[in-house]
């Protein structure tokens, strides 16, 4: 299988990387749009800053190419973020697949610190992404100060400070909030589902 990974000014890239070849995968990472179409899969993952990584996208015109692909593709982390219409985080518009915005978290308690970091329990699982998972409630690690509110193309919930979209799916383009690469088996089984889609 030809597993595309796009390249962009993102970090945590190689821990996807590493999680694929433990699925048996070579992925190829590159910001070549004709690699890209031609992949079978494409993951668009990473950490950063919303508005200089859509400003990197928009001049080497990635965000076009990741709008215009066909193939099962799937956002982790900002990438997530980035498939949605526009980011509080630098006040900036995104690739739009998802038409939401991405909020920053508001701590209403003294206990409630952003960014969110650790494991968190998924619920609502309404998605083949997540086959394999619905009888445990299983457990993924997060680390973000935003978040994407509930809406039509939720597929997977979490709760910190409130209610908000773990995951997404639209068309081809699936997303989650979450680090499946750094998620052990039940981040394993979910890449191992997307690869199968």
């Amino acid at each position: 299988m030809n597993v595309a990974i796009v390249k962009y000014n993102a970090g945590n890239i190689y821990s996807v990387v590493n999680a694929l070849k433990r699925l048996g995968i070579e992925p190829v990472l590159t910001d070549d749009p004709e690699q890209l179409r031609r992949a079978d899969r494409v993951l668009f993952p990473g950490q950063g800053e919303a508005k200089g990584t859509m400003e990197y996208l928009k001049a080497h015109r990635l965000d076009e190419v990741i709008r215009d692909l066909k193939q099962p593709v799937f956002g982790i982390c900002v990438g997530q973020q980035l498939l949605c219409r526009h980011s509080e985080e630098g006040d900036v518009d995104c690739i739009g697949i998802f038409d939401v915005p991405v909020l920053r978290f508001s701590p209403e308690r003294h206990e409630d610190k952003v960014p969110c970091m650790g494991w968190n329990e998924l619920r609502d699982l309404k998605s083949p992404l997540y086959d394999g998972l619905t009888a445990q409630q299983p457990y993924v690690y997060f680390v973000h100060s935003y978040y994407v509110p509930l809406c039509q193309h939720t597929i997977a919930t979490a709760d910190y400070i409130l209610p908000y979209s773990a995951s997404l799916h639209k068309d081809n383009f699936y997303a989650c909030q979450f680090h499946p690469e750094k998620s052990g088996q039940a981040g394993e089984q979910i890449l191992k589902n997307f690869l199968e889609l």
